[in-house]
């Protein structure tokens, strides 16, 4: 199998096309990239920012230059070498009118050819919660009309400028009041009208609109739309209710995805929906177009191992294939899914301890404690924001699964209810994967544990029904006519935890709590792993074992924030001290502006505390207070994280509730300290002067770590360069290509020039001569074992260091960590004084081989010690290769 030597993701939309693509395929071939990794392509929601919502599986985006474009990028690509992956979507559609699929699914009900690629509850109407307010509500206020549709060929219900299509059946009952010609004709036609037919149907609608006179027409729909109870009768015939957007958590009668009822889910595990979603992009892998595939939000789907499966035998074995997954500390990918790994969130998780040591996080902590007024307990504040999410945000789903639980077991509701809440209170990962044959020996061992967690917080009689539940979810306790229904509650039972925990802890704990925001990333925790560097070297080691292949993220469009900024805050942790002593001082300064409103300040304690860490990690380097332009550009952009962060966070503020005066008096904060407060901005730019250097030496570790760990670097848009961007959209931004698109591989890395480190030019480099590095020697890079090596000597701990060897090839890395305090320390002397005599011990195989510094290209003679001060003469980081390879 063809595997990557590294990817390189680029977010189509927002300015970015296939022609500006192609554009940039030189310069990535001069980068070291060998695959584009491409997000969602296909048609997706008019205005759409990320593909996510798609429109139509089978149709290239016109917006982005259609099939004619994506061949021409493809050919472009492959001229240079390098090959295409694509991010495709098999979970979802967007709900939305402009999906061909979903309005035949609105129009014809279950009747629908499409009914069933839908996951929809059939034994309800379809739910439609698209209306500002309740439907009986916008009734009165008049926001609906009846009209012709002109351009789908159909009556519709107008609200705004949304068309809901009318059931045809229903035709007669609209117009039977009319004495209009063309009314009795398209009332007839709506009586013999098919889902079958339904193309000939709306042509003959519009041939009837465009061959004669519909002005009398419209003035009898316009006068029926004036009726009030018609309306409300109107509505109840159609096969779908609308409603409230706020209705969506409580009673949807269709998957979505997670909380966004503007997403629908897919049934991809029948086999006639999978062949309709994926005709087109196993098209684009037969004809070679594509040669890899990244499958978003595997969770979600109903068998993910069945899936997988079935698209591994229509792609093939040479086709790159790897899912969106988290993973939680100590789980594995799945034995039994055929994928090359996942898209690495794990990774960026498994680097926390070479940023991070243990003394200066408990001492965050401890700072964090002050302000918040209390310690913190993590189990228990992630269970509060779960017990919101089952209880608020997904009671619709849970209610649902409690209905089915019930009907299967017979047992009593409110008993019922509180087990199936301690289960889902108490499971501590995305899901299990039982399937409708059974589940593995890992994942029942898994729901005993959750069983025994729960019990501790249940009644006797909410203890047994757990262990029911438990129990059906193993399956077990069913017998051969109860297993279908066993297996469909599985299933759902699955396809709810992983939504739960993404909701519970990504998007809302992390939100709230903001004690260290490096930590609270996709894939993180808000404990730091114990073990300290052993535990990233027994990390890195298991996945050369189990996912060599899988990619290796630093900043995704998912993350929370750039790598650059999660590397400065690493280095405004190392000294915790004068970490907490800045943030009291600028909360000293900006007290004035903390706004009392009547259930507290605004904003409270915490909230200052993560505004000035996101201040701290994200601000440009270049940014100075005179700067008005680029300041007011800049609040723009911590305004708007700052919003979503206290929506995210559903305390005292969300995008269900806004509480706009908290909003405006939170942002309002920020907006004076950076536009009116210029001595406020100089001060701060002077304090934060020492970190922005080891924010940059934190960066480079994190990059070649990245580029030579076990894994598939994969650089996200613009990340080569400095990364200081806020969680998406702000992530999103197209980046300066025409700077970046300059870069020349062959110019000598200026490690010692602070203006070039600070530009992103030093780190760009370092990725380039990594890259090479890599396709020179792909193989020891894809398959090559995990050597972790040990630093001894006075300065030991901030050194990382680790080998890759497969046969007669090796590479070692060398990288600086906990920057802050070596930085003070070396700008004292010489490297040699402040490194002494620091080495890195090697082993007999690796001591007896010369090394070349890959990044420097000097020659590093034999030894069984590399001496640091050798080494990494200016550097912060090295990358040596053995010089017989």
């Amino acid at each position: 199998m063809p595997i990557p030597v590294s990817t390189y993701r680029l977010q189509f939309r927002n300015g970015m096309d296939f022609e500006r693509a192609v554009d940039l395929v030189p310069y990535l071939k001069r980068l070291g990239i060998s695959h584009l990794y491409a997000s969602p392509i296909f048609a997706a929601t008019k205005g759409s920012t990320h593909g996510y919502d798609v429109t139509d599986a089978n149709v290239i985006d016109p917006v982005l230059g259609g099939r004619e474009g994506l061949e021409s990028l493809s050919n472009a690509l492959k001229s240079e070498g390098l090959g295409l992956i694509l991010d495709i979507v098999p979970n979802h559609m967007a709900a939305s009118l402009e999906n061909p699929w979903w309005r035949s699914v609105v129009t014809w009900g279950e009747a629908s050819p499409f009914a069933r690629h839908f996951d929809i509850d059939w034994n309800r109407k379809l739910t439609l919660p698209f209306l500002g307010s309740s439907f009986e509500q916008a009734v009165m206020e008049r926001a609906f009309s009846l009209v012709l549709d002109g351009r789908q060929g159909g009556l519709a219900l107008k609200y705004f400028d949304s068309l809901y299509p009318l059931d045809p059946a229903t035709y007669p009952a609209v117009l039977s009041e009319s004495t209009d010609p063309m009314a009795a004709r398209l009332a007839d036609l709506g009586r013999q009208a098919k889902s079958g037919n339904a193309a000939q149907f709306h042509r003959a609608v519009l041939d009837l609109c465009h061959g004669g006179d519909c002005e009398g027409l419209l003035r009898d729909l316009d006068a029926r739309a004036r009726d009030a109870d018609f309306l409300v009768f109107l509505h109840s015939l159609q096969p779908w209710r609308l409603m409230h957007f706020t209705e969506a958590a409580q009673g949807l009668n269709y998957r979505r995805f997670f909380e966004i009822a503007g997403l629908v889910g897919l049934r991809v595990e029948d086999q006639s929906v999978f062949d309709d979603v994926h005709e087109t992009v196993l098209d684009l892998v037969r004809k070679d177009i594509v040669q890899g595939l990244r499958i978003d939000h595997v969770d979600g789907l109903a068998d993910p191992a069945a899936y997988l499966a079935k698209l591994r035998a229509a792609i093939g074995d040479e086709v790159y294939l790897v899912v969106e997954k988290i993973l939680a500390p100590g789980e594995s990918l799945p034995e039994d899914w055929p994928v090359d790994g996942t898209t690495g969130y794990e990774f960026i998780a498994a680097q926390v301890p070479v940023l991070l040591d243990e003394n200066s996080f408990f001492a965050v902590r401890a700072a964090y404690e002050q302000v918040s007024g209390g310690p913190s307990d993590i189990p228990l504040e992630m269970r509060a924001a779960k017990r919101q999410m089952i209880r608020v945000n997904f009671a619709g789903e849970v209610r649902a699964l409690l209905r089915e639980a019930g009907q299967f077991t017979g047992l009593d509701k409110p008993v019922l209810r509180n087990a199936l809440e301690e289960i889902l209170l108490s499971f501590p990962r995305y899901r299990t994967y039982g399937r409708d044959d059974g589940v593995a020996d890992g994942d029942r061992a898994l729901l005993d544990d959750v069983l025994r967690d729960a019990g501790r917080s249940l009644t006797d009689e909410e203890a047994q029904a757990a262990h029911r539940l438990v129990a059906l979810l193993k399956g077990e306790n069913a017998g051969a006519a109860d297993h279908e229904d066993a297996a469909i509650l599985r299933r759902r039972f699955q396809q709810l935890t992983g939504p739960l925990m993404a909701k519970s802890l990504e998007d809302t704990l992390f939100f709230r709590h903001g004690e260290f925001l490096a930590l609270n990333e996709v894939g993180g925790e808000l404990e730091l792993p114990e073990g300290g560097l052993e535990h990233f070297h027994q990390e890195m080691a298991r996945r050369a074992k189990e996912q060599p292949h899988g990619l290796s993220a630093s900043s995704t469009h998912d993350t929370k924030r750039g790598e650059d900024a999660r590397a400065r805050l690493f280095a405004f942790a190392e000294d915790a001290s004068a970490m907490a002593e800045r943030i009291a001082g600028w909360r000293q300064i900006a007290q004035p502006h903390v706004k009392r409103l009547t259930d507290g300040p605004a904003p409270e304690p915490e909230i200052e505390w993560m505004i000035f860490q996101a201040l701290v990690g994200h601000w440009p380097i270049d940014l100075r207070a005179e700067d008005r332009e680029g300041l007011a550009d800049f609040a723009d952009r911590v305004a708007a994280f700052v919003e979503k962060s206290l929506r995210e966070a559903k305390l005292r503020s969300d995008w269900n509730a806004v509480d706009e005066d908290y909003e405006k008096a939170v942002t309002g904060y920020v907006r004076s300290l950076l536009l009116d407060h210029p001595d406020f901005v100089a001060d701060f730019v002077d304090q934060i002067q020492q970190l922005i250097p080891a924010g940059l030496v934190n960066g480079l570790t994190q990059t070649v770590i990245k580029l030579t760990a076990p894994g598939i670097p994969d650089i996200y848009q613009g990340s080569e360069g400095i990364d200081l961007s806020f969680v998406d959209p702000d992530n999103r931004r197209l980046p300066a290509f025409a700077v970046l698109s300059a870069f020349d591989p062959d110019a000598p890395i200026a490690f010692a020039d602070p203006q070039a480190l600070a530009a992103g030019r030093v780190k760009q480099a370092v990725v380039g001569r990594g890259l090479r590095l890599r396709n020179q020697h792909p193989e020891l890079f894809a398959r090559g074992d995990y050597v972790p090596l040990v630093a001894e000597g006075e300065k030991s701990r901030h050194i990382l260091a680790f080998a890759r060897v497969r046969g007669d090839e090796a590479t070692i890395t060398i990288a600086c960590r906990l920057p802050l305090s070596m930085l003070v320390e070396a700008d004292k002397g010489s490297d040699a004084d402040f490194w002494g005599e620091t080495s890195v011990a090697l082993p007999d195989t690796l001591a007896v081989m010369p090394w070349r510094d890959a990044l420097m290209d000097r020659a590093i003679p034999s030894t069984p010690r590399l001496l640091m001060r050798d080494v990494l003469k200016g550097q912060t980081v090295a990358l040596l290769v053995a010089a017989r390879m």
